[in-house]
């Protein structure tokens, strides 16, 4: 069982999505994520020990290479696909409790800005880590996320920004968000985002990656 958990996160790691799959070439016609979670299924392993002895591990890995800057976006999509697939297999343990989430998490894209693919990886990595995650979307209005926050006030708030221009629309909603609810944590990320920023405009940090906001949401609850 040992093995198929260290396969299973090697898989995801990999970006092994399933034994048909033709990504990595090295790895053609072998069994993927899906397939090892399967097989860990049938013999018993309990949902909750494939998550954080095989899923996460593999998903880690690979957010630390990408912090590291020894793989890129493409990679951390397809390991994130990987997962995806292995997860299909979990959702019913989810829905049913025999998986505890860590925690939920609030995730958009601010007003004025369409851009995603970060917001993306970052949903991703952390249902891999085991949260549950609400997807706003783009374009996203201090509104929104306040309507969503009313539907699950326990939530934690992740703001992206890509567009300098948006990041004044990001400034309004930590503002708004705070106000009403004030012991809610906010994290922001995006590419022309710093510490200073958040800081300034009073979110509680701010991480330049998936694998560092995902390991400080961990290492907090």
């Amino acid at each position: 069982m040992e093995r198929l958990l260290f396969d299973l996160s090697i898989a995801i790691e990999r970006g092994k999505e399933n034994e048909t799959s033709p990504y990595p070439p090295d790895l053609k016609g072998k069994p993927g994520a899906y397939e090892f979670t399967s097989r860990l299924l049938e013999m018993n392993c309990p949902p909750d020990t494939i998550l954080k002895q095989g899923m996460m591990p593999g998903m880690d890995r690979i957010g630390k290479k990408f912090a590291d800057g020894i793989v890129f976006i493409p990679e951390i999509l397809i390991a994130a696909k990987a997962m995806k697939a292995a997860m299909t297999l979990l959702k019913p343990y989810f829905d049913n409790g025999a998986v505890l989430r860590k925690g939920k998490v609030i995730i958009g894209t601010v007003a004025g800005d369409l851009h995603d693919i970060g917001k993306n990886i970052v949903c991703m990595v952390l249902e891999g880590a085991g949260w549950e995650v609400f997807d706003l979307g783009v374009d996203v209005t201090k509104e929104k996320f306040l309507a969503s926050l009313n539907e699950h006030p326990e939530s934690i708030i992740c703001m992206s920004a890509l567009l300098t221009t948006t990041m004044r629309e990001m400034e309004k909603s930590v503002t708004t968000i705070k106000q009403a609810f004030p012991q809610t944590k906010i994290y922001l990320g995006g590419a022309p985002l710093t510490s200073d920023f958040a800081d300034k405009i009073g979110a509680d940090g701010y991480f330049p990656d998936p694998h560092s906001l995902s390991k400080h949401l961990t290492g907090n609850l």
